[in-house]
């Protein structure tokens, strides 16, 4: 992704996470990226795409700080464990992310555009997870009763909500955290002594 694009995006989840979807006005968003609005409309066509692609980027951004969270860690179960917590962390990428990401999830119940790209971005982290409960059955951490796609869209739909809670200061980061840790070990069954 060139540089420019690559700022303006980044300048389009800051504005989002701050005034919402329906708040994003391309002048706005120009002033924030230090960009012309004519280079915001040469890189992205219309306003509906800028939004498609700040979609995929919060996802590609989410990747990028969820590899961070899980450098030290081999531990198959404790792998899930940190792919979903991550999700759940005061910084300003992850809590900029997290509001962003809502907002749009929201926006798509009336956006019709936006549903195929969110679908996507979904699935994918449905299936990441799913595969990191499939490691944890392999290492002989997990239940192998447990069907790793059915629980990985239960724990991923669980932070979403975890978050939105948390971002909108009905629950403790700290309380939520717990909650999905718990979630982790009520699916997965207790860990094999």
């Amino acid at each position: 992704m060139a540089d420019r694009q690559a700022l303006i995006l980044e300048a389009a989840v800051r504005v989002i996470a701050r005034n919402g979807v329906r708040g994003l006005r391309v002048e706005e968003l120009a002033a924030e990226a230090g960009v012309s609005t004519a280079l915001i409309y040469y890189h992205f066509k219309d306003r509906a795409g800028l939004v498609q692609r700040t979609l995929a980027f919060i996802s590609d951004r989410a990747t990028g700080y969820t590899e961070e969270a899980l450098k030290d860690t081999e531990d198959a179960r404790e792998v899930l464990l940190q792919l979903l917590l991550s999700e759940l962390q005061d910084t300003p990428r992850v809590r900029e992310n997290s509001i962003a990401w809502g907002e749009l999830r929201a926006s798509a119940v009336f956006d019709t555009d936006l549903r195929a790209t969110l679908a996507e971005s979904t699935r994918s982290w449905s299936e990441d997870t799913a595969e990191a409960i499939s490691d944890a059955q392999a290492a002989g951490l997990a239940d192998l009763h447990v069907t790793p796609l059915d629980a990985a869209e239960r724990l991923t739909a669980l932070v979403e909500g975890l978050s939105e809670r948390w971002l909108s200061g009905s629950l403790s980061l700290d309380r939520a955290r717990a909650l999905l840790t718990g979630a982790v070990d009520a699916e997965l069954g207790p860990v094999p002594a």
